[in-house]
């Protein structure tokens, strides 16, 4: 969500905005209802003040003329009332079209219309190739009884999975190495919830643009998050930080819930989309400073290529254009893993930096100690990492010909120093 008071005096580089990231909001109607609330707020103080002067001339009038007075404070209390009414609506009109203002982006983020016009900044590792007539993911599973993509659904309905086995061992051991690198970086390890309230999802600005994509429990009036930055975005909603507590780096891990409503017929097999997952996510709160947000981007951004470096799996990082990076994003960027069945990069990790676009929405306030102003933070996520999804690559680049997967060596000691599966 962007300043009123910008986009009054911005309007037609919202509007550019609003174009290049193909959104719907129409910057006119958000510009004409404000206009009409600032004429209504007007006239609301004008007849505040108006009962105001009424109201102190009472006691002090001649009794004859009390009466006329009362009526005449009655009367334009009646109008105040009809105004005050009127406004409601207005403002909640309002305050929707400006939870859509879109983040300006950086200079140098392409523009696009979609992932395809997305551009590769990076490319790290030789895509793996096999001497031998290579299994894709699910066959691997299947041929060792790691995962059950018959009964569970059964139970639970499309696009969910049961692992199995020594790939759950496996994935518990992804989430523990995961957590330790970031722990090593200084980023507290946060277990949340993954249930939670509408105005967390406002914050993130989930809603009102995903809606479609989450679950909701109406009895409870809760909605289940697919990643732990919903809460975590939230949770120092409405305190006054200090700039010496800054920045705040969470790891926060928890289930994750997507209905992927309108990808119907997409990446049906395997465990690449599934309903239910596990992420952990990173999420940094820092000063309300480009310089210092494109710092921590780049550190967490890192982070990720760290991560999958100890996994020895090839990758490549794009920068996603502006069609592609949503409406509060001033920078993304995606890291793509090496799916050898599909012989393609698939996205496993998203990069992004939101500046205020987030902490205006949920009140995310300190108090710079130089100039003594209060100001928003900045905001920054990234994904540490997803099961079952980075198995994906995972098991597809460390088959073996016999059909058994190497465990890379920085998982083995969390393997108990095994170093295959399957065997």
């Amino acid at each position: 969500m962007l300043d009123l008071k910008f986009v009054r005096e911005n309007a037609d580089l919202v509007k550019k905005t609003v174009q290049v990231k193909n959104l719907k909001l129409d910057v006119d109607e958000l510009l004409a209802t404000d206009a009409e609330l600032l004429k209504l707020r007007r006239e609301s103080e004008n007849l505040a003040a108006e009962r105001n002067k009424i109201s102190a001339a009472i006691p002090k009038a001649p009794p004859a003329e009390k009466p006329t007075l009362v009526a005449q404070s009655k009367e334009v209390g009646a109008k105040l009332t009809a105004i005050t009414e009127q406004m409601k609506p207005l403002e909640e009109k309002l305050q929707l079209l400006m939870y859509q203002t879109p983040t300006i982006p950086a200079s140098d983020v392409p523009v696009g219309k979609s992932d395809a016009d997305n551009v590769v900044v990076k490319t790290v590792g030789e895509k793996t190739k096999f001497d031998f007539k290579a299994l894709d993911h699910v066959e691997l599973m299947e041929k060792h009884g790691w995962a059950d993509f018959k009964r569970v659904p059964l139970v639970c309905g499309s696009r969910t999975v049961g692992l199995k086995g020594d790939l759950v061992k496996l994935e518990m051991a992804l989430w523990q190495y995961t957590l330790d690198k970031l722990s090593a970086k200084n980023f507290t390890p946060i277990s949340v919830p993954a249930i939670a309230q509408e105005a967390a999802f406002f914050g993130t600005g989930h809603f009102p643009f995903d809606r479609e994509s989450v679950y909701e429990i109406p009895k409870d009036k809760l909605y289940l998050a697919g990643t732990a930055e919903v809460v975590i975005n939230s949770l120092h909603a409405g305190e006054l930080l200090s700039d010496a507590d800054l920045p705040l780096l969470y790891a926060g891990f928890s289930p994750c819930f997507r209905r992927e409503a309108g990808s119907a017929g997409k990446d049906v097999r395997g465990v690449i989309r599934v309903h239910q997952f596990y992420k952990i996510e990173q999420f940094v709160l820092c000063k309300n400073d480009i310089a210092e947000s494109e710092k921590w981007h780049q550190i967490i951004l890192t982070n990720t290529e760290e991560i999958l470096q100890g996994l020895e799996i090839p990758y490549q990082i794009v920068a996603c254009c502006t069609g592609d990076m949503g409406a509060g994003k001033y920078r993304m960027n995606d890291v793509e893993s090496w799916c050898p069945s599909e012989n393609k990069y698939r996205e496993t990790h998203s990069c992004s930096s939101l500046l205020d676009w987030q902490a205006r929405r949920t009140n995310l306030r300190y108090r710079d100690s130089k100039t003594g102003k209060v100001e928003y933070l900045y905001t920054l996520n990234n994904t540490g990492l997803a099961t079952p999804r980075v198995l994906v690559p995972l098991l597809e680049n460390h088959q073996q010909a016999d059909g058994t997967v190497k465990i890379p060596a920085a998982l083995r000691p969390y393997m108990g120093g095994k170093e295959f599966l399957g065997k």
